[in-house]
């Protein structure tokens, strides 16, 4: 009997034996963080997965997309679509194909397929998806945390290390700004910086200028909100932050995909339950980082996905 057949035999879940559309359901794994491992007593169970489309998507007018049944917030995507974002390095699908084997729910000989074939969709696009995943959830968090501080000197220590943080993006982007090139510091409450050039190229500083004050202005519109985001959110979009950088780290180190973070575990559950201070979070994520983007440099993922050979797996699945 596997973990979750108890639960899917309920009656919430009756859609997906009298639903003839899923009648070709090939894979179905528990996502979320039962996948991640993550998971306390009140998580709900999300299910994931895709199917081998009807003949009639494949032949006829229409096409199969993805299924959703929101009550049990369900999602399964057609064969085609699932295998692109794959292809795509999509973050959130890939995943599905490293879940422990006790998270699996369904899974055809199509689906033992796929699953075993997920070095297949492994590229160093990986360091874009996984990587934008994590910037995104890291603004996501900076920018909560500042709508929920009252104190200005909390919010320009905030704004200060994401400039300093978009700072160590400038290498290679630009010419070397130098040690003491361009020092940003809070001075009696406030942000100024220090700044000694001397022959530096004019466009390389109007970029730099650019990008800073793109991340300036964004800081300065974050005043507006009514509803500031409350502290299990922050707590659980820094422990999703965490583990994006440490799943796409050793993906890009050849680890595979290794959704369930054993070796984690102790650290994520720590960050959700709130027993690490966000600046220690924040020092922790500077060092993931580092170790991401080292990965990425040394990987030795092809540059791209081989597309021939991910059609043919496709093929191979209908066939």
């Amino acid at each position: 009997m596997r973990k979750y057949d108890a639960s899917v035999a309920t009656s919430a879940y009756d859609f997906l034996r009298e639903n003839k559309e899923l009648k070709g359901t090939a894979y179905l794994v528990a996502s979320g963080s039962h996948g991640y491992g993550t998971n306390i007593e009140t998580s709900d169970l999300d299910l994931r997965g895709f199917l081998i489309e009807d003949e009639r998507y494949l032949f006829g007018l229409n096409r199969f997309e993805q299924f959703e049944e929101k009550g049990t917030d369900t999602v399964i995507f057609g064969a085609q679509k699932f295998i692109k974002l794959c292809a795509q390095g999509n973050p959130n699908v890939l995943e599905l194909l490293g879940v422990d084997e006790d998270e699996i729910v369904i899974c055809s000989e199509a689906g033992r397929i796929v699953r075993d074939n997920a070095d297949l969709f492994l590229s160093k696009r990986v360091e874009q998806t996984f990587g934008n995943y994590a910037n995104a959830q890291l603004k996501r968090l900076q920018n909560a945390l500042i709508r929920n501080e009252e104190s200005q000197a909390v919010q320009e220590k905030h704004i200060l290390e994401t400039l300093q943080r978009q700072m160590r993006h400038f290498e290679g982007k630009y010419a070397d700004l130098g040690d003491d090139g361009l020092v940003l510091r809070i001075e009696n409450g406030e942000m100024v910086m220090d700044a000694m050039f001397r022959g530096y190229p004019l466009r390389d500083f109007v970029g730099i200028y650019g990008e800073m004050q793109g991340t300036m202005r964004t800081y300065g519109k974050l005043g507006t909100t009514e509803h500031p985001k409350d502290l299990p959110r922050l707590y659980k979009h820094a422990m999703h932050l965490v583990r994006m950088l440490v799943t796409g780290r050793d993906i890009l180190e050849g680890k595979g995909i290794v959704t369930k973070r054993r070796v984690e575990h102790e650290l994520l559950m720590a960050i959700r339950n709130g027993a690490i201070s966000f600046e220690e979070i924040f020092e922790q994520v500077t060092i993931l980082q580092k170790e991401f983007e080292r990965a990425a440099r040394e990987t030795d993922l092809p540059e791209q996905v081989d597309m021939s050979q991910v059609e043919e797996l496709l093929i191979s699945l209908y066939k």
